[in-house]
């Protein structure tokens, strides 16, 4: 009798938090199960049961609306005058004057190689032919980026001074960075119309975040000898603030001004959406609806050269002191201005220049012939990874297993014996002493066999309760589980499911590819080498740009829409994954070289773990990014909470916009807080 007490004390001992997550979460999936027949509302939450949240919502954001109008419309109208002023200084100057001006900036701050990349990305541009509307855009970062650096340091400086409206600060600027951009444009254009400015507010609504963030970072990271010489001066607290602590945290400040443009420049076919005036987002959007890829390529790649040069410039503004000889600048502006005066009687129309359209045209007929030769294997590689992962991901192998897919019919049968398998991996590997492992196992097989937009919502509340007490306690518990309990009365549930899915697919691919990719980097250097300019030219492209090459080779589609999220979103895998493995301290790397370590135990025993805290933030981030590449993505076929925010913006359906970009932030921060959780986790396991 003692010896049987003192087994089940040492079992109950031996059951981790997480065992003790995974076993309630696997004793609701089998009661969901057990009695879906007798019970469909398990499975399926009732129509009746569900609130009219989108129409609440819209009534109140129409009388709102409606109430500011007014001041919204006077306030529009303001802003036509430093937008007109922007478009007629850029629109007006001689091309000459204005590549010589970006070339020498560039040699300025950094020298040849920025110069180089300054007038090279330039006369590309005017050799697309899009130097008219490229000046369009780029008077609209001009003056949208002012407006996001005022209040977004507005709000960081507030942030600092004031202590008790931080934490409110914090929470509004990660719901900011959440809600997808689509949901906020119709608001917006209810309040302002269509036209150029109300995309000049989206994209400076959406860049104001990244500045305050930066603000807010670098105030808290002046050193405290830096503050209180400027007490022991007698200064003011403003002149505090202004003449020490903001000098003081400018290399912070100025990193942000990099994000700021970014984020503005990345918002241009965006808010051509419902801007609609001749600049180079729309000009992507009409080559996209016409499918004339060759001429939508183009255009996206001069928002990518826009990008590039703005990036290495501001980047380099922010993290270097160098700066070069001034006299060259002189001189280039010089010879600028003296050969646009030479010239000036003849020199072209940038409308005219056009030495790139026979690219563009081969581009087509390059993708054409690529499309007819390859067609075969082409549709085999989308039908195949729809067919055979993603429809089993979304609908469960039982609705997915059919004679014209996989050849047979899935059966009852095959259900439990699926089941039976998991059991015994579960049971194996609790042997072994891994029963945590085996009973999420045993969840997975459950998921794929149901499918997760058929999940019944108990299991999720469940299981995203068990998560959440895992990674961070009762409270981040209980948060999941009331704001999945918005979503589940609002009547968005079941295409909140349909995003999980996709986003879901597209993090597990990202996290895998880009683990591989990030360890390979680590390991061999020649491979940093390739994939680093791959990496940053890939968070230079603005969002809407990735659609381009999925559509030119695999058209409107589910798949097309996967293959675009994974692009954008698996940067950060790749980047933190490389960054945590090769940061391991020399003196753990010497303990493990002197013990006879090999190399592959020295990765799995001392570089991983270390590197884990890190990877789990890429890992973060990279949900992040997928939810935001989510909605982008409903352009081109993808269904759930971005379809819905996509359609709201068409027809004008403010509830329905904010309600569907509501639940999807909702679902992002959730996973934010989930995984920062973990790596909180283990980085107090590490001593950091």
């Amino acid at each position: 009798m003692t010896a049987a007490t003192d087994f089940s004390s040492t079992q109950a001992a031996q059951l981790t938090a997480g065992a003790k997550a995974a076993l309630i979460t696997v004793f609701v999936g089998a009661l969901c199960l057990a009695f879906e027949g007798s019970a469909p509302w398990l499975v399926k939450w009732p129509a009746a049961w569900e609130l009219p949240a989108t129409e609440w919502i819209g009534t109140f954001l129409d009388w709102f609306l409606n109430s500011i109008k007014p001041a919204m419309r006077l306030f529009s109208d303001l802003m036509t005058y430093p937008m007109d002023a922007a478009n007629y200084v850029l629109g007006n100057t001689p091309w000459p004057i204005l590549i010589g001006l970006v070339t020498a900036l560039g040699w300025y701050l950094g020298g040849l190689p920025m110069a180089a990349l300054g007038f090279i990305g330039l006369s590309f541009v005017l050799a697309s032919g899009y130097w008219a509307e490229s000046m369009n855009t780029l008077a609209l970062v001009a003056v949208s980026v002012p407006v996001a650096l005022i209040v977004g340091g507005a709000i960081g400086i507030l942030a600092n001074e004031v202590p008790r409206v931080k934490s409110l600060v914090q929470a509004v600027l990660d719901v900011m960075q959440t809600v997808p951009t689509f949901a906020y444009l119709t608001p917006l254009l209810l309040l302002f119309g269509f036209g150029p400015v109300v995309g000049l507010i989206a994209s400076a609504i959406y860049a104001a975040p990244p500045m305050a963030r930066n603000v807010m970072l670098g105030l808290e990271r002046v050193e405290s000898d830096i503050k209180e010489a400027a007490i022991m001066s007698g200064g003011t607290r403003f002149q505090q603030l202004f003449q020490v602590e903001i000098p003081a945290a400018a290399t912070q400040i100025m990193v942000g001004v990099n994000q700021c443009l970014m984020a503005a420049l990345s918002m241009v076919i965006i808010a051509a959406v419902i801007g609609g005036f001749n600049d180079i987002g729309w000009e992507v959007l009409l080559t996209m609806r016409k499918a004339q890829f060759g001429e939508a390529m183009m255009a996206g790649l001069v928002i990518v050269v826009f990008a590039v040069v703005i990036d290495r410039m501001s980047g380099t503004l922010a993290t270097e002191r160098k700066r070069y000889d001034p006299r060259v600048v002189w001189a280039v502006l010089g010879i600028t201005a003296l050969f646009t005066a030479v010239v000036w009687s003849g020199l072209p129309d940038p409308s005219e220049i056009t030495l790139l359209n026979p690219i563009a045209g081969a581009m087509d007929s390059g993708l054409t012939a690529f499309t007819q030769a390859n067609g075969p294997w082409l549709d085999a590689l989308k039908n195949n990874s729809m067919f055979y992962v993603l429809l089993p991901l979304r609908i469960g192998l039982d609705q997915a297993v059919l004679p014209f897919t996989w050849g047979f019919q899935w059966t009852p049968g095959m259900s439990y014996g699926l089941f039976a398998a998991g059991i015994v991996i579960a049971a194996l590997m609790a042997w072994r002493g891994h029963l945590t492992g085996g009973l999420v196992v045993l969840i997975l097989i459950g998921m794929l066999e149901t499918g997760i937009a058929n999940l019944p919502w108990p299991f999720v509340l469940i299981g995203a309760a068990a998560l959440g007490w895992v990674a961070g306690g009762w409270r981040l518990a209980a948060l999941s589980v009331g704001l999945l309990c918005t979503i589940l009365f609002s009547g968005l549930w079941e295409r909140a499911l349909l995003s999980l899915y996709l986003s879901g697919a597209a993090v597990f691919s990202c996290a895998v590819a880009g683990g591989l990719i990030g360890l390979a980097s680590a390991v061999w250097a020649p491979v940093w080498k390739v994939v680093r300019p791959i990496c940053d030219m890939l968070q230079t492209i603005p969002l809407f740009v990735f659609l381009i090459p999925v559509l030119m080779v695999f058209q409107i589609g589910e798949f097309s829409a996967f293959l675009a999220i994974c692009a954008y979103a698996i940067v950060p895998m790749i980047r933190y994954t490389r960054h945590g493995l090769v940061n391991t301290p020399d003196e753990m790397m010497e303990a493990a070289i002197s013990s006879g370590a090999t190399e592959w135990q020295i990765m799995r025993d001392v570089r991983a773990p270390y590197a884990a805290p890190t990877i789990l933030l890429g890992l973060n981030q990279t949900i992040l990014y997928a939810f935001a590449m989510l909605v982008i993505a409903a352009l081109i076929g993808t269904t759930g909470l971005g379809q819905s925010i996509y359609l709201a913006l068409g027809q004008a359906d403010v509830g329905l916009g904010i309600s569907a970009g509501a639940a999807m932030a909702i679902l992002a921060l959730i996973a934010d807080r989930m995984v920062q959780g973990f790596a909180e986790e283990r980085r107090k396991a590490l001593g950091l």
